[in-house]
């Protein structure tokens, strides 16, 4: 084996390790905006006593925001 493929070996294994690394950030980040939707909309339907409308419309906001995101980094790649 020449030293151009072993560097290319390396190379491509260092690149397939960094885009695995996205894997749990985007889990992480997807759940964490649905339940922060959830969370905000049950404490001021509480607040208000709007049950169940805010948390309805903040649910779809996080589910809304994590459409964004999800189109954003796909963007990017």
């Amino acid at each position: 084996m020449t030293r151009q493929n072993k560097d290319d070996k390396e190379s491509q294994k260092k690149k397939t390790f960094h885009n695995l690394s996205y894997f749990p950030q985007v889990g992480f980040t997807i759940s964490a905006m649905v339940i922060i939707g959830v969370i905000i909309g049950k404490y001021l339907d509480r607040a208000l006593g709007t049950r169940p409308w805010l948390l309805l419309v903040f649910s779809l906001l996080g589910v809304l925001s994590v459409m964004k995101f999800l189109f954003e980094i796909s963007k990017d790649k």
